[in-house]
């Protein structure tokens, strides 16, 4: 059975940052695409960055330059570096690895940007 745990989220100030990760277990992932999407309240689930097995990146514009997203495929793991954080990036953050035909999503984990 395939998880996805998530972990690193938490309060953090204006300016601030932050690394998330994404362990998967259950599967071999290597030819997977992994990504971060959150979801603030009210509001709809969005991608936030995206990481190809041959390393291709892709990140919504308003995050460009402040956040980065990396994967150790010995570990099965995906992180998203997240700096100069602003009070509009507060959301859940949720992991997700996917191919053509199967996806999978972790748990979440909150990311709260206040002073």
């Amino acid at each position: 059975q395939v998880q996805l745990v998530e972990s690193g989220g938490g309060l953090v100030q204006p300016g601030g940052s932050l690394r998330l990760s994404c362990a998967a277990s259950g599967g071999i992932f290597n030819s997977f695409v992994m990504g971060w999407y959150r979801q603030a309240p009210g509001k709809q689930r969005d991608m936030v960055a995206t990481i190809s097995s041959l390393r291709n990146t892709n990140y919504v514009d308003s995050v460009k330059g402040r956040f980065t997203i990396s994967r150790d495929d010995a570990k099965n793991t995906v992180y998203l570096q997240m700096n100069s954080l602003k009070p509009e990036d507060t959301a859940v953050y949720y992991c997700r690895v996917f191919q053509i035909g199967r996806g999978y999503w972790g748990q979440g984990t909150q990311v709260t940007v206040s002073s």
